[in-house]
């Protein structure tokens, strides 16, 4: 769309397309807001994109391109305006990006035969069914029953994605690759576990839903403490600390417990395992919601940004914005992802993190299986005090995220030991993103009518990213209802129609109803062992 064809006024003008903002964009659009929502990327989601192979070579170069020229558009002001300027995001979000140069087909003089044979596949051969990648800048999965999937279902925007299970949890210990039982299938199927360790497993997991005087006990001691008092042995407490609560030896009991607890409310709803995954990759998830936002009449608008804000001195409100191309576009409210604002305008915090992050393409799974298809959350514990957990999650093509006779891994380390047996690392990139959660929520030195959206954080969920989007939208519409239902294209009624007198009967039923039938389709779509292939 070219700039003359923008309107000149919007109620909501929204910068950067990350999963935060979609989310706010479609709330907005859907209670009948005018949503102008651009990024000046040629993709969507922003730091939560998917990229198939060629598209994430294309973004490696792009990264090492310098900024874009600021330009001078003080002479856009009206009396008592001071402007803002905006900066390039990806500059201060991505550090350290490290990818191996381009790969012929030619083997390398010390390669033994046996190396040869196992590395079948080339880098050529990637680039060459490089549509059949999407890999994900970020690495997250969905909880069952977090707040992400239950958006998707009260919203309606399920209907825009295809979900897989997650259908195993792996974890690292003493120097081999171990399925984690966590399932009361899993554990009673389990051959690594003694009947002794199944039974204190079980009571243990069955303890853990309701609060007891005895883990009131240890409030404000460490979780891995409360697990050794249990007498559950190292094995059981290794599964549970890492690989089951997912937290370190020093996280505290209520906080560990709080954690096992929210890993077993999720355990059943779809499959053996509390995690699923969007078909295409995770970037599909803010796609999904700009769909929604544009169904309701949003504009979008890539490729194209917002330069500067122009803010009235007296009121301390952004009154309009100038967009990359010049136009003076009017707002009420403004939402920008975190990169686009300086660090001398933020509040976060000192010294600022960042998650360091490797994408790995092999040739096999870390663990063989009689399956090709499985989809698998790794955990490896911290390699020594004071070190990191690395977690992994490792993807199929039953994904559609890697061709077949790969997998797609998304962690923060790899493996020293290599046996024979071990998957080959067929092309890998290393980056540092900048850790969303270490932005604060208020306190920033902006117009009190801008909010800011910070990009992904290290958690494995999308809690943090959907709490903002709700957020933001209560502080705009307190009295508006977030993301409600989208109707049924067969339910809308229009002008004129001689049932519209009949709107609004029985909403609340109907609304209860919409979603138990969409979770039923997010069920259907978890369930099925068929994918929709991609279009050539």
């Amino acid at each position: 769309m070219a700039a003359e064809d923008l309107p000149s006024e919007f109620d909501v003008v929204i910068l950067g397309t990350g999963l935060a903002e979609s989310v706010a964009a479609a709330a907005f659009s859907r209670v009948g807001q005018r949503v102008l929502h651009v990024d000046r990327r040629s993709y969507y989601a922003a730091n939560w994109a998917s990229f198939t192979f060629n598209g994430l070579l294309n973004w490696i170069q792009q990264y090492h391109c310098g900024p874009d020229e600021l330009q001078d558009w003080s002479s856009l002001l009206e009396d008592g305006e001071e402007v803002i300027y905006l900066s390039n995001p990806d500059t201060a979000s991505i550090k350290n990006l490290q990818a191996p140069p381009a790969q012929g087909e030619e083997p390398e003089a010390d390669q033994s035969q046996a190396e040869l044979a196992k590395k079948r596949i080339s880098y050529a051969q990637l680039v060459k069914e490089g549509r059949r990648f999407n890999i994900d800048l970020v690495s997250k999965l969905m909880y069952s029953r977090g707040s992400l999937v239950d958006l998707l279902i009260k919203s309606n925007v399920s209907r825009y994605a295809e979900f897989k299970n997650v259908t195993r949890i792996l974890t690292y210990r003493q120097g081999k690759v171990e399925q984690v039982p966590c399932s009361r299938a899993d554990v009673f199927a389990s051959r690594q576990l003694s009947v002794v360790e199944k039974r204190k497993l079980m009571r243990f997991l069955t303890s853990c839903m309701e609060e007891t005087e005895e883990q009131m006990a240890y409030h404000g001691r460490p979780y891995s403490e409360f697990l050794r008092d249990q007498q559950l042995g190292d094995n059981l407490e290794h599964f549970i600390l890492h690989s089951i609560a997912m937290v370190t030896e020093h996280t505290l009991t209520e906080e560990g417990l709080a954690s096992t607890r929210n890993f077993l409310q999720c355990l059943g709803r779809y499959g053996n395992t509390p995690f699923l995954f969007p078909v295409y990759g995770l970037g599909e998830i803010p796609q999904c919601f700009c769909r929604m936002c544009a169904v309701f009449g949003g504009i979008y608008c890539l490729r194209h940004s917002v330069s500067c804000l122009l803010v009235d001195k007296d009121t301390n409100r952004c009154k309009a914005v100038i967009d990359s191309r010049g136009q003076r576009i009017s707002c009420s409210h403004f939402v920008v992802e975190e990169g686009y604002v300086g660090p001398e305008r933020k509040r976060v915090a000192t010294p600022p993190r960042f998650i360091s992050r490797a994408v790995l393409i092999t040739d096999s799974s870390v663990l063989s299986s009689n399956s090709d298809q499985q989809v698998s959350l790794v955990t490896i514990p911290p390699i020594a005090a004071g070190c990191a957990a690395v977690r992994m999650v490792e993807l199929s093509s039953s994904t559609m995220t890697c061709m077949p006779g790969t997998c797609e891994s998304t962690h923060t380390h790899t493996l020293t030991h290599t046996p024979q047996n071990c998957p080959s690392v067929l092309w890998c990139l290393y980056f540092n993103i900048t850790d969303g959660s270490g932005l604060e929520t208020e306190g920033h030195d902006l117009p009190s009518n801008v909010y800011m959206c910070s990009g992904p954080d290290g958690g494995l969920s999308h809690e943090n990213a959907i709490k903002q989007a709700e957020a933001i939208f209560s502080k705009i519409l307190p009295d508006e209802d977030f993301c409600p239902p989208a109707p049924n294209p067969e339910d809308i009624i229009y002008d004129g129609d001689a049932t519209a007198s009949a709107e609004g009967e029985d909403k609340e039923g109907e609304d209860k109803e919409g979603e138990k039938e969409n979770q039923d389709k997010l069920e259907e779509a978890v369930l099925t062992e068929e994918t929709v292939q991609a279009e050539e």
